[in-house]
């Protein structure tokens, strides 16, 4: 297959123009005359697609892409249009080239006669199982409009409550960032010209001075080594936070840290009860929806929790059963009303209503969250500022005194 960047027209003068993978030129002019396009310029872009084949390691595909893909795939199956042309022209939107190659894949599989769900299922690294599964009951049902109304609702829903935990942390961040880029800037910059005069006065100074220096010092000589040491503690602690052992330490701590573990429990309990919600809602058995949804949890105790569950639901024993042991991770009130769920037979209902109620916790503990950080680094920063001053003002007063 090459990738060939063409342009063609429609009878009415409609252009279309973008990338297609085809046997050949004549190939492409082929399919574009199935679509009702006359092909009018076409050049191999072989290099740039070899290129693309390592992207989705480095950047793989936002879930703002994933949402739009899933929404005008709706209209476009509603409006009539066959699976190949409505994935065809959604790749030829596509601003993502990695989005875009994966799509005319996933069109040049349904053209050979593959199931939706099957085409999606080779490219797990972009669609989600979550997702895959939808689709799959969408198909066996033929209610694939509907289930994907329902895939898009619930991934609208895990890009509004990631954007809100996002959006909490950006400040404290940028807070960081600047006082320590500030930090350095003294260092190398102040402390240097201050340590020179008080040793041309021969100056006794107090220990923390003397380590204010010392580290200004360090920074000036060997600022390249600070750069390289920086960096590689950087790459040391995001690949150990791959590790299975790292994501399990920074997992466990994020459910003790007072402030994040009260939103890191209701971010959990929502992406588990809403993707619950939309999978039984779609037909799919509880088991399976569990084990789906095991996958789509960020924290691996919420993960490894609902395998267990999975477990015990598939010897027989009731969901809220099955669930009570692990009161640590989900909410009294969750576990009760997912009883209460299935007493009535309103499980999926009930699970829905959860998820909106722990989605608005989430909002409400964001933005307590911001309010209590704002006062706490003030703290940070005032400490730091008053360690510095008092650290290179006290050997001034001390000079004074001697005069």
């Amino acid at each position: 297959m090459t990738q060939f960047a063409f342009q063609a027209k429609s009878a009415d003068g409609a252009e279309q123009k973008g990338t297609r993978e085809a046997e050949s030129e004549s190939d492409l002019a082929r399919v574009l005359r199935q679509e009702g396009f006359v092909l009018t310029k076409a050049l191999p872009v072989f290099a740039k697609s070899k290129k693309n084949l390592a992207l989705p390691f480095v950047s793989g595909v936002s879930l703002k892409e994933k949402i739009f893909f899933c929404k005008n795939l709706r209209v476009m199956a509603g409006a009539g249009l066959s699976l190949p042309r409505a994935v065809g022209i959604l790749a030829d939107q596509s601003s993502s080239p990695v989005f875009a190659r994966t799509l005319y894949e996933v069109k040049n599989d349904l053209i050979k006669g593959n199931s939706f769900s099957v085409s999606l299922a080779k490219h797990g690294n972009v669609f989600s199982e979550f997702l895959r599964s939808m689709i799959k009951v969408g198909e066996e049902t033929g209610t694939l409009e509907n289930v994907l109304g329902i895939a898009v609702a619930q991934m609208e829903k895990e890009y509004s409550l990631k954007a809100k935990v996002k959006g909490a942390l950006v400040y404290p961040a940028v807070i960081l960032v600047a006082m320590a880029g500030v930090g350095i800037l003294m260092l190398v910059t102040v402390v240097p010209q201050l340590a020179a005069t008080f040793k041309e006065l021969k100056v006794d100074l107090p220990a923390t001075t003397r380590f204010i220096m010392g580290l200004g010092g360090f920074m000036q000589q060997y600022w390249w080594l600070v750069i390289i040491g920086l960096g590689g503690l950087a790459f040391a602690l995001g690949a150990f936070l791959k590790t299975k052992s790292g994501k399990k330490v920074f997992d466990d701590a994020v459910l003790k840290i007072p402030a994040i573990s009260a939103i890191t429990r209701n971010v959990n309990s929502a992406y588990t009860l809403r993707n619950l919600s939309a999978l039984i809602g779609a037909g799919v058995s509880l088991p399976r929806a569990l084990e789906i949804t095991s996958g789509t949890v960020g924290n691996c105790n919420y993960s490894a929790a609902l395998m267990a569950v999975e477990a015990r639901v598939k010897t027989g024993e009731k969901f809220s059963d099955a669930i009570k042991n692990y009161g640590h991770l989900y909410p009294a009130t969750a576990i009760q009303m997912i009883a209460v769920g299935e007493e009535t037979g309103e499980t999926s209902n009930i699970l829905v209503k959860l998820a909106e109620f722990y989605e608005n916790e989430v909002d409400e503990q964001t933005k307590a969250f911001a309010s209590i950080i704002e006062p706490a680094l003030m703290i940070l920063i005032g400490a730091v500022v008053g360690f510095f001053a008092v650290s290179m003002v006290q050997p001034m007063y001390s000079m004074m005194d001697a005069i």
